[in-house]
């Protein structure tokens, strides 16, 4: 099985997408969302492992990946308002979302705001924070940690770079291929890699939770390091389940995307 790439008008430009195809007798498809800084490219094997029983539509947001780019300060309802305008100009109607990190708080909000259209809810590494000075703190200790030439263009790194200065924000065993992924991401996602990242600074994630009534899945990576608040998340939606992945960290639908496909395929199921 092979997926296939395509483009879509919205009111963000174009939007690049992967898409495995329509599966026989299966429920709605399911919408891949990816991390702040990365693309589709990070989720073909989990999308290819999630393929044989739905359709699988991984997007990439504006200005990630090769979608086109926008200026300014998107927030997180404008990338939930572009996910559903991809899924309009693809003729999906109800959809099931899979989000990680960042994605997981839009798929929530989008969750919450459209309840008919998203059927389930799959949040893969939260993040919630206990208060606001703790998310500035850890906002603030990000960008250090992704290395810029003058001008704010991204500089590649390498896998022991990242181990020593940003571990916690790898897989637990980071390969090569894992990292060629990122500095390519980082690259196609210039000096608009930022977006993302003040989008969820400026985001309060917990009145959001309350409202969610899909059926939800909390996935979250053994050594995540949100993991710890997980339970400011379990309270505030009700119809939940949960999974701990082990061994498992950031990027966890890369690296432990066999696992997370057989959570996901459960869920779904």
């Amino acid at each position: 099985m092979t997926l296939t790439r395509g483009l879509v008008q919205t009111s963000a430009g174009q939007m690049h997408y992967r898409d495995s195809g329509e599966v026989a007798g299966s429920g709605p498809p399911i919408l891949i969302m990816h991390i702040n800084q990365r693309s589709s490219a990070m989720y073909q094997e989990l999308a290819l492992e999630l393929a044989p029983h739905r359709r699988i539509i991984a997007l990439d947001h504006p200005s990630f990946g090769m979608s086109d780019h926008v200026a300014g300060d998107p927030t997180i309802p404008d990338y939930g308002r572009w996910a559903f305008e991809l899924l309009d100009a693809l003729e999906i109607g109800e959809v099931v979302l899979l989000g990680e990190a960042v994605s997981a708080i839009i798929a929530a909000d989008m969750a919450a705001t459209s309840p008919g259209r998203v059927q389930q809810l799959v949040m893969v590494n939260c993040p919630l924070w206990d208060d606001q000075a703790t998310r500035s703190t850890d906002m603030d200790d990000i960008r250090p940690q992704r290395p810029a030439d003058p001008s704010g263009w991204p500089l590649t790194r390498t896998v022991e770079w990242v181990l020593e200065h940003d571990a916690i924000h790898a897989p637990y065993e980071p390969s090569q291929e894992w990292m060629d992924r990122m500095n390519r991401a980082q690259m196609e996602a210039g000096r608009d890699r930022w977006q993302l990242v003040n989008a969820m600074d400026a985001y309060d994630l917990a009145p959001t939770l309350e409202k969610v009534v899909t059926p939800t899945l909390l996935v979250w990576g053994e050594h995540f390091i949100y993991a710890a608040n997980r339970e400011g998340l379990t309270s505030r939606i009700e119809n939940h389940q949960e999974q701990v992945i082990p061994g498992g960290r950031f990027d966890m639908c890369f690296e432990k995307y066999a696992a997370v496909g057989v959570a996901v395929t459960d869920f779904l199921s």
